[in-house]
């Protein structure tokens, strides 16, 4: 007759390479979506530069107006009237 233990130390054995099995399978199907996502190359995600999907040139207006923000952020940091 087969030991509580043993079968117990079985059964978990078996688990754990079960959920190693799972996690190896799900690390390479992501793997694989990140290399997809690669060969389709920057011209996507150059479309959708920042939140709201706007274009490149878009992008360079909102970030000159944030650094302008900042700057008046900054000044009144220092205590300096605009």
């Amino acid at each position: 007759m087969m030991e509580p233990t043993l079968v117990i130390t079985a059964a978990c054995l078996v688990g754990i390479c079960v959920v190693a099995f799972a996690l190896l399978r799900g690390w390479q199907n992501w793997l694989e979506y990140k290399r997809q996502e690669l060969d389709r190359g920057p011209r996507k995600a150059a479309r959708a530069e920042i939140e709201g999907g706007a274009q490149a040139g878009a992008a360079r207006i909102e970030l000159a107006d944030m650094k302008e923000r900042i700057k008046k952020l900054e000044a009144i940091a220092a205590g300096v009237e605009l």
